[in-house]
């Protein structure tokens, strides 16, 4: 008897992909929580040091713009070779720097390598994995945030060491070295083809089936899912920049201490990937996806009012168990819902993206600035709270596209889906 569900397979292609996610999350979790640092070594604010997010999301736009192109003209895996040379140029020039404007610059090329990367690995498995695709980019998520639970570790090594924080982050060039020489391996066909093949218009549900034949009555769905990844993103990269701010502030911690606390969040955003990985395969992956906002609460909560750097830690690991499931289901629901449009429909995440990661810590360091880090991170919840908001709006809008056009009622179907 065939299974109920569909299962993941984790073979070669697979495998190299998931590297692409390796060098992202070891980028993100040793250079976020060592942005205060930075500072330090520069002499700098917090809200210049916030530009490097700005500068993050200068480069995600620009990729949005270049992915969809790059890899319908020379193929996947071109594209994704070409993102980790960029990301070892980037790597240099922002460890090099000395003044802000050359970190600045660094960070912009980085940005452009490692959104390059991803953007065009998660189409990449989406279409390879089809049926499990909601399993697949979760799990690549959580294998990338599994290896970057080591970086806050790393910068605080580093720092108690009394070497500073860039022998952690120089980490991120040979990923990508090792990454680049598993995608060389991997043969051109299939997801690696130059264009996006007919075989992408396949939803990542073989129960949404139907809705090939009607993208354009998807669009209300992924402009909910769009907005669920602006705040997930928004609210993940205001944590990781300053949730060491916080932490010294409000609990008195070292700076070698409060970065690594946040090693606790990356723990939770891992350990949850795993688990929902599978879960999307059997629960609707929009109902994961606003409880997932709404835990984010509560851990944002605890790490709010923690007055010793244990509660904090506590406090950011329960807030990573909703983290960790808020940006691949939104992504794995944004792709199921524009059938054939998978390239476009992530250029179209990555620049909402990036958006969202130029304006979130940008601001939240400003206002840390006049008001003080534990006032400022008041604005993480209502942002949890509007994707939460997003996702069921979302998820519902999908069902009734779904239910129009195979004439079923809304919400018949009570079985797991990754496209609702």
């Amino acid at each position: 008897m065939a299974p109920s569900h569909p299962r993941l397979q984790r073979d070669r292609f697979t495998v190299a992909l998931y590297g692409c996610f390796v060098v992202w999350g070891w980028l993100l979790y040793s250079f976020n929580p060592s942005v205060p640092l930075l500072a330090d070594d520069l002499g700098i604010t917090g809200a210049q040091a916030g530009l490097h997010g700005t500068a993050m999301a200068a480069g995600a736009i620009l990729t949005a713009f270049l992915t969809p192109r790059s890899v319908r003209a020379r193929g996947r895996r071109w594209s994704l070779l070409a993102a980790c040379a960029v990301v070892v140029a980037g790597t240099v020039l922002l460890l090099t720097a000395s003044v802000l404007a050359v970190s600045l610059v660094g960070m912009f090329v980085l940005a452009i390598g490692g959104n390059l990367a991803i953007s065009s690995a998660q189409p990449g498995l989406a279409q390879h994995h089809g049926p499990a695709a909601s399993a697949a980019v979760t799990e690549a998520n959580g294998v990338g945030s599994g290896v970057g639970l080591l970086g806050p570790l790393a910068v605080g090594a580093c720092v108690a060491a009394g070497f500073g924080w860039r022998p952690a982050v120089a980490v991120t060039a040979l990923l990508a070295v090792a990454t680049a020489v598993l995608v060389a391996r991997q043969p051109v066909g299939g997801a690696m083809t130059p264009a996006e093949p007919a075989a992408d218009a396949t939803p990542a549900d073989p129960q949404r089936a139907d809705l090939a034949e009607v993208p354009r009555r998807a669009g209300a769905p992924t402009w909910w899912f769009l907005a669920a990844i602006v705040a997930a993103l928004a609210i993940e990269n205001a944590t990781t920049y300053w949730a060491t701010d916080l932490v010294r502030e409000q609990t008195g911690a070292g700076a070698g201490i409060a970065a690594a606390t946040t090693a606790g969040l990356v723990a939770g955003m891992t350990a949850i990937r795993f688990v929902v990985a599978p879960l999307s395969l059997r629960v609707r992956p929009a109902h994961l996806l606003a409880v997932a906002f709404l835990v984010a609460i509560v851990g944002w909560a605890i790490l709010w009012t923690a007055t010793v750097p244990g509660v904090a830690l506590t406090g950011l690991v329960v807030a990573g168990f909703g983290y960790g499931a808020q940006y691949p289901l939104s992504i794995a629901l944004l792709l199921a819902a524009a059938p054939g449009q998978g390239d476009r429909a992530q250029a179209r995440a990555t620049l909402a993206g990036g958006i969202a990661i130029g304006v979130a810590p940008f601001a939240l360091g400003a206002l840390a600035d006049v008001t003080g880090a534990h006032t400022a991170f008041l604005v993480v919840p209502v942002i949890a709270l509007v994707g939460a908001v997003a996702s069921w709006c979302g998820g519902r809008s999908l069902q009734r596209v779904a239910g129009a056009h195979s004439g079923e009622p809304v919400g018949s179907r009570t079985g797991g889906s990754s496209a609702d």
